[in-house]
Formats: C-alpha cells, structure tokens, sequence
C-alpha cells in the first residue's frame, strides 16, 4: 500500500442518548444519510454486525469494510485498499469517540473530523425531530 501511516483519536459531544447514537452508525439507511459524499456499496447489510463485509466509495477512491466488532457501545472495521488499516467507533450518552489508524495517500484527519461533524449535524437534526414528535403526541 502506497501512503504514509496515520493515527487520529477524536471525541466529541454530541446531542442524543446512547440508543439514537448506536443506530446512526449501525443502521446503514443512517450511516447513508449522514457519510456523504462517502458512498456505501449496494451490498451493505440493513444492519452493521460483526461478520458484516461492504464497500465504500469516496470519489475514485474504494475501501474495503470488514466488521469485527459490532456490539451496544462499540464498532471496529479493518480496513483494506484505500486505507489499510482500522476505524473504531465507541460511544455513551452525549458523546462519541473515534479512531483511525492505516496507511493511505488520504488525509484521514482530515475525513475523520469531517465525518464526526457530519454525524453530530445528524444526530442534532435527529434530536429535533424526536422533540417534534414529543409535543404532537
């Protein structure tokens, strides 16, 4: 693999409960909404779980999913052909952490703290939605 080796840990807050957070980054109809201009791959499960295997497209460039841990507070992917390497997400009540570690011609800082600004916008519109449905109901 061509590319420097990269390491990032960021860990923001964010608006939303541990159960609204899991479902943004587990449930692929979410995670689609929330990753562009990242594409996922046709074959991506409804669901992420451990086992699960799927691609992702950012431009030209293809990365290779493969998940090894999908539980209630934790999801870790290793990662081939664009980045070689892993993504870790861990996340509780009101906040959520990533790490990224692989070689890859990409600014993965860069991407990382683009998609945790993306999902903290998600998570916000989310929020207020749920809010809306609280005085309707």
């Amino acid at each position: 693999m061509l590319g420097n080796f990269q390491q990032s840990q960021l860990r923001i807050a964010v608006p939303g409960d541990h159960d609204l957070i899991r479902d943004s980054l587990l449930n692929s109809n979410h995670l689609k909404k929330w990753l562009i201009p990242q594409t996922l791959s046709s074959d991506v499960p409804d669901k992420l779980i451990t086992g699960s295997k799927f691609s992702s497209k950012l431009g030209l460039v293809t990365i290779e999913h493969h998940v090894e841990i999908a539980d209630d507070n934790c999801l870790r992917m290793i990662l081939k052909q664009g980045i070689d390497g892993y993504h870790e997400w861990l996340w509780g009540d009101g906040w959520v952490q990533s790490r990224l570690e692989g070689i890859s011609l990409l600014p993965l800082n860069l991407g990382q703290t683009f998609s945790l600004l993306k999902l903290r916008l998600f998570l916000i519109s989310q929020t207020k939605n749920e809010d809306k449905k609280r005085v309707f109901f």
